[in-house]
Formats: structure tokens, C-alpha cells, sequence
């Protein structure tokens, strides 16, 4: 006896909007891929237009915008001008900063706390009435401030700071979900200009010592970052993402 067609699972992001700030290279880029996999629309934003452009013909992206995201104005444009609702979005922009306290530039230290800190305020206010109830902001943060060390000054702060801030944000903002995502190393474009001729070196060393046995991708931050999107019990958390990098000695 035939049992007849089987029901096929129906793509857990379809109809769905995703904005990527930071989507042009890295995570943001990957996560546009699997959001786009899972049958979601992106809108994507980057600094530079022509490595927008080619991101954006790489995942299909509805549009693209092309900004510098800790400049207020451009993204109050953005939000204004992008269709509502959007049903979730993920905030890459921005990299780490290392410097040891007696040869930091303390304005730069200064300007880079500030513009991580009102990238994600400005990020959540504009969100109230654009994304959908339910829907998520996804900030991505990092692991590698938690261990103290010279150099590591601002990035500990800010390590520190965003799981509180995304908490609070997620009591604030309810419905709307409010997650972080805190990866270790990851194998990106920015990595690579950070540690120049020494990238390879940290590979190999973190195959052989990360209990995962293998370098972490952008993918398994994507991943993640799908999950957090479609998994509504998420709120007000923070999630690392790092092989098991924290286990391990520095």
C-alpha cells in the first residue's frame, strides 16, 4: 500500500526579511547565504559599494546599502528607507581593538567604545516599529576579551558590557528578541588583515589544540545566528561560538 506524498519540510526563514549590517565579507556574508538558503529575503549593508555589490549578486540580496554604520545619520536613512517589517537583523559591523594602555591612543579608545555602544542603541531604537514582534536583533561580540592580558583593556570592557547591554535590551524591547553571539577566532577576511603573515601560524596551532580539531568558520557563526532567528525562545542571552577555545590554555 503507498502511502501517498510525503509532506516536505517547508523552509523555516520563507517570506522572511533579513538585514545584515556588516553583510558584505565575513559573517555577515555567510549569514546572508544561510538566510537566504532557508528561504529568507536580505538586505544588505557594508561600507565598501563594490564589495557590497558583489555580495549582494552572490546571495540574491533584495537591496543593498552602502554606509558606514556607526554614522548615525546613514543609519536612521536606513532604517527609514528599509521596507517594514523587517522580521530580523544581525549587526556585524565593527572590529576589535588592541592596544597596550602606555601606547593606546586614548581618543581612538575612546571613539571605538563609543561607536560600539551607540551602534547598539541606535541599532534598538530604531528597531521599535520596524521589526516585527518576534522578530530578533542579532549582535555579534567575541570571547577573547575575558582572559586579561596587556592590550586587552578595551576589548575586555566591551567584552564585559555587551552581554548586560543585550539583556537589558531584550526586557526593553520585548517582543522583539535581543541575542549575542560571542565567537572566539574565526576564519574571516578581518582575521586574516589582523594577523597578517602570522595567520597561519594561529591556524595551525588552534587545529592543534581547539577540542573541535579544526579552525572555526563563518559558517558556524551563521549557523548559530539562523538559529537564534528562527528558535523564538531565544531572548536575552549570549552564546559563544569558539571550538571550545576558552577550555584550552592562551
Amino acid at each position: 500500500m503507498n502511502s501517498g506524498p510525503t509532506a516536505q519540510m517547508m523552509p523555516p526563514l520563507l517570506g522572511q526579511t533579513v538585514a545584515v549590517i556588516g553583510g558584505s565579507a565575513g559573517i555577515g556574508l555567510e549569514t546572508a547565504r544561510q538566510a537566504h538558503a532557508e528561504g529568507a529575503g536580505v538586505i544588505l549593508t557594508g561600507r565598501n559599494p563594490d564589495r557590497l555589490r558583489e555580495a549582494a549578486s552572490d546571495v540574491g540580496a533584495l537591496s543593498t546599502s552602502a554606509f558606514d554604520a556607526t554614522d548615525a545619520a546613514a543609519l536612521q536613512r536606513f532604517f527609514a528607507q528599509a521596507p517594514t517589517p523587517i522580521d530580523h537583523v544581525l549587526i556585524t559591523a565593527g572590529g576589535p581593538y588592541y592596544a597596550p594602555l602606555a601606547e593606546m591612543d586614548i581618543t581612538d579608545a575612546e571613539r571605538h567604545v563609543a561607536e560600539h555602544v551607540g551602534l547598539a542603541l541606535r541599532v534598538a531604537r530604531h528597531a521599535v516599529g520596524k521589526v516585527r514582534a518576534g522578530g530578533t536583533l542579532v549582535f555579534i561580540g567575541g570571547t577573547g576579551g575575558r582572559r586579561p592580558g596587556v592590550g586587552m583593556s578595551v576589548i575586555g570592557a566591551m567584552t564585559a558590557a555587551l552581554p548586560a547591554l543585550v539583556a537589558s535590551l531584550a526586557i526593553e524591547l520585548a517582543p522583539i528578541r535581543v541575542n549575542l553571539i560571542a565567537p572566539g577566532f574565526v576564519d574571516t577576511p578581518l582575521s586574516a588583515s589582523l594577523l597578517g603573515d602570522q595567520l597561519e601560524q594561529r591556524r595551525d596551532q588552534l587545529r592543534a589544540t581547539l577540542p573541535i580539531g579544526r579552525v572555526v568558520g563563518p559558517g558556524d557563526v551563521a549557523a548559530l545566528a539562523v538559529h537564534l532567528m528562527v528558535n523564538t525562545a531565544l531572548t536575552g542571552a549570549t552564546y559563544d561560538v569558539d571550538g571550545g577555545q576558552q577550555l584550552v590554555p592562551a
